[in-house]
């Protein structure tokens, strides 16, 4: 607008337009300040990842306490899945290849992937390596593809016959550290439930009627007072903050969408997600939350993720990598990467049509 025209404007007028004018300015301004963040986003991702390949060993596995369990191949194999990397192309397929390589020289005859975790882990390690197996499924190359077809219904049918050990109402549905346990965990349960449910969406064996008994035992989980999901029903129910993220997604991703549980756990969550920061399994409780909190979507996670990006960004190390007490730093790195990669929505278990269930 020029000055000659906006002098001849009356008071009112000339406030109007000077208003519309600093509102574009604000706009574009803001525009322009989210572009810019969102770059500062993806350079912090593309930082984990090359932190992530540059620690892989030569044979796959990683450096640190459990890298050689299969989990955390697995996991980084994930989150270079996550940022839209292929196996054996661009920048990183030569590293999900190696993780996919990795994990497949793991499993026993009968394709349990937890023989040689250490400790109480062997069905976190099954659970993760068949879902990363799952979902890498139809990218890697034929004779890849083979030995994943071979061995996926075999690791499918250890999460089905330690979901059916018999157990007592409460612990019905889920499972624990073992093939044989006879009680659940929620967090253990959570990634066994991911693991079917990505090997149900890809086309493997899996009864709708185990997944529904698998989220009957998340919803038990869930603290309706509170809003949270706690990681045993009427025994241990610590971990409230790192665990209720895991609920919402796990009913979110089984075609429970906007159910009044989940609901109720993403209120709660916007009145405690700071304390994450503090909490001793921190980087699992934001991977989690993340991918709960995005599946409700709205300001559930608007909220939690500009605070995530701008509190978690900063302590990345010069190197690329995440710290902390968690178990190793590539696991921690690897963690963080999934929670900040959630908007991508390149895994696969985000993409698949949910009418696979309608039978």
């Amino acid at each position: 607008m020029s000055r000659r025209i906006f002098e001849r404007m009356g008071a009112g007028a000339r406030a109007f337009a000077l208003c519309a004018a600093l509102a574009v300015l604000s706009a574009a301004r803001t525009q322009a300040q989210d572009k810019a963040f969102e770059q500062e986003i993806d350079k912090s991702i593309d930082g984990g990842l090359a932190y992530l390949a540059s620690v892989q060993l030569p044979d796959g596995s990683f450096p640190g306490e459990h890298g050689k369990g299969g989990a955390i191949s697995a996991l980084a194999g994930m989150a270079f899945l996550a940022k839209g990397y292929v196996p054996g192309e661009d920048q990183y397929g030569v590293c999900i290849n190696k993780s996919v390589d990795y994990i497949l020289g793991i499993p026993d005859d009968k394709g349990f992937f937890g023989k040689i975790q250490e400790g109480n882990g062997k069905m976190y390690a099954h659970s993760i390596c068949t879902l990363f197996l799952s979902e890498v499924s139809g990218m890697v190359d034929a004779a890849r593809q083979a030995r994943l077809d071979a061995v996926l219904p075999k690791a499918v049918k250890i999460l089905l016959d330690a979901q059916n050990v018999k157990k007592n109402a409460r612990d019905t549905g889920g499972w624990r550290y073992t093939q044989t346990s006879n009680d659940s965990d929620m967090s253990c349960s959570g990634w066994a439930l991911m693991a079917l449910r990505s090997c149900r969406l890809n086309g493997g064996r899996v009864p709708p009627d185990a997944i529904e008994r698998a989220v009957a035992y998340v919803k038990r989980h869930h603290n309706p007072g509170q809003g949270n999901f706690v990681y045993q029903q009427g025994g241990d129910e610590s971990f409230p903050v790192t665990l209720t993220g895991a609920g919402i997604l796990c009913l979110e991703l089984c075609g429970r969408h906007n159910d009044p549980d989940s609901l109720r756990a993403a209120r709660y969550l916007l009145r405690v997600y700071r304390e994450l920061e503090g909490q001793e399994r921190a980087f699992y409780g934001m991977c989690y939350t993340a991918q709960g909190l995005f599946q409700i979507g709205g300001e559930s996670w608007q909220v939690f993720s500009n605070w995530m990006y701008r509190t978690w960004m900063p302590k990345q190390g010069s190197d690329g990598g995440w710290g902390g007490q968690e178990v190793s730093r590539s696991y921690s790195t690897a963690l963080m990467l999934l929670a900040f990669t959630v908007p991508y929505r390149q895994l696969p278990i985000y993409q698949r049509d949910e009418t696979v269930d309608e039978e």
